[in-house]
């Protein structure tokens, strides 16, 4: 098993290098290129100011420098192993060694990208915490459950209905949500956007029955807040993993250790949830492992919508302004969060079932 986290850690980083590189030719050989780019965000200058911002930045981000020494340049600013100085030549001022990472500074903002980052990324991971377990937590129960009253009613219902919400395209259920149930012209339920109210520094941390009234407090706002957002999250999520939950579960029922359980006299709830459902959970890991890289990538959509200032809508807002720096950061972060999930769902199957061995793959 530890040879195996080993090789799969070495992996991630051959994947690192390709997307990135992808990612960075499709920057440097837009339309315009990034002088081009740069310089429009400057606004309006004469011939030579023009001309000075440009050499200035050609100097800054190398780009009088070919292609792959750009690309490797800003490799080794992001890594946090690599050349500690290489401003004085190569190869007697150069040390190599361990080093802060540089995500370096956005075309359009004007600040370092890790400083952005590190405010929307935990929004994102946020959204995503709240979403997984509870996504999961439903297609479990609805999955069994289906299994169980295999043909009822419920099950027949249930299935159409999982399988109508798979249908429904992620933007227009967000749409519909913001349209019908934060509208003041109709429900208004919910909030229609952001994370928290406008005054919420001066909310208390927790609810509080105070002299002009019931204060909700911060945390009870932010909830209130994420209800719509984590909807839209999950629903097409856990319509298909209930059916897979549901197919995985009758497919073990029907097995021998099952029959050879329940002629020992075992209960049907020991059975189901001790032999069936740990079997069971293989598929379910396996869509898990996918789902996850899933929801960091519709965070995109949901985050535009409601307008939470994370990873998604941090991206989106990158690619329409052409900031390099700030798209090969959201692009490196979550490509790292997809593979780290792709791990973690490999280790999962050896906890969910010991038979499955790593240790032999590659001999």
């Amino acid at each position: 098993m530890g040879a195996y986290i080993l090789r799969r850690l070495l992996l991630m980083f051959p994947t690192l290098i390709g997307v990135t590189l992808v990612t960075f030719l499709v920057m440097i050989c837009s339309p315009g290129g990034l002088r081009s780019v740069i310089v429009s965000h400057e606004g309006l200058m004469d011939p030579r100011q023009r001309a000075a911002v440009e050499k200035y930045y050609s100097k800054k981000y190398g780009l009088d420098k070919p292609l792959p020494v750009q690309y490797l340049l800003w490799l080794n600013k992001v890594s946090f192993v690599g050349v500690k100085d290489a401003g004085a030549g190569w190869p007697a001022s150069w040390r190599f060694g361990f080093k802060p990472v540089d995500l370096g500074e956005s075309i359009v903002h004007h600040r370092p990208v890790l400083d952005m980052v590190e405010e929307a990324l935990p929004i994102t991971l946020l959204l995503n915490g709240i979403t997984f377990p509870i996504m999961m937590g439903i297609s479990l129960w609805t999955g069994i459950k289906a299994a169980q009253h295999r043909g009822g009613v419920g099950d027949v219902v249930g299935g159409s209905l999982f399988l109508g919400l798979w249908s429904i395209p992620q933007v227009w259920a967000g749409v519909l949500l913001v349209g019908y149930l934060a509208n003041r012209n109709f429900l208004h339920w919910f909030p229609a956007s952001g994370l928290h109210d406008l005054r919420d520094e001066e909310m208390n941390f927790l609810p509080a029955r105070l002299v002009v009234g019931f204060h909700c407090g911060w945390l009870l706002d932010t909830c209130w807040h994420l209800v719509l957002p984590v909807v839209c999250f999950m629903y097409a999520g856990f319509a298909f993993s209930s059916k897979l939950t549901r197919t995985a579960t009758l497919e073990n029922m029907a097995a021998d250790f099952v029959r050879t359980a329940r002629a020992k006299g075992v209960s049907e709830r020991q059975v189901l949830y001790r032999h069936v459902l740990r079997n069971s959970l293989l598929p379910l890991i396996t869509y898990s492992a996918t789902i996850i890289p899933g929801l960091i990538g519709g965070a995109i959509i949901v985050e535009s919508i409601f307008g939470i200032p994370g990873m998604g809508k941090l991206g989106v807002d990158a690619v329409f302004d052409k900031d390099k720096e700030m798209v090969l950061s959201t692009t490196l972060v979550a490509t790292v969060l997809t593979l780290v999930s792709y791990l973690l769902g490999d280790i999962a199957y050896a906890i969910a079932d010991p038979r499955v061995s790593f240790e032999a793959e590659g001999t």
